[in-house]
């Protein structure tokens, strides 16, 4: 089992930046790949990134690139995503995931999941 705990996230205006990280305990770290989704109201979860477990590969969303950077700590245990240039289309609830599959761009693909940190862009 992976635990695995979002923080950071917020209101902030358009324009604006958040960054939030994912705590995991539990295995390993070191052996998953961390993504991260949003969820927006009435919309299905959709992926946003990803970092392989060596933290030397990631993968966006194109809609994203350019503005959002996702890192890993391993010895730390953490995952962030720097989020720059936030857009009200942004707003939505970001989870972090963990699974072994890699690029694991769907949901599918990912065994662990928090429970989510509420971010509202404001126009």
């Amino acid at each position: 089992q992976v635990q695995l705990v979002e923080s950071g996230g917020g209101l902030v205006q358009a324009g604006g930046s958040l960054r939030l990280s994912c705590a995991a305990s539990g295995r390993t770290f070191s052996n998953y790949a961390i993504g991260w989704f949003r969820q927006a109201p009435r919309k299905e979860r959709e992926f946003v990134a990803a970092i392989r477990w060596s933290g030397d590969t990631t993968r966006y969303r194109e809609s994203v690139k350019g503005r959002f950077t996702i890192s890993r700590d391993n010895a730390k245990n953490t995952v962030n995503l720097q989020m720059n240039s936030l857009l009200p289309e942004d707003t939505a609830v970001y989870y972090c995931a963990a699974g072994v599959r890699w690029p694991g761009l769907s949901h599918y693909e990912y065994d662990y999941w928090g429970q989510g940190t509420q971010v509202i862009v404001s126009s």
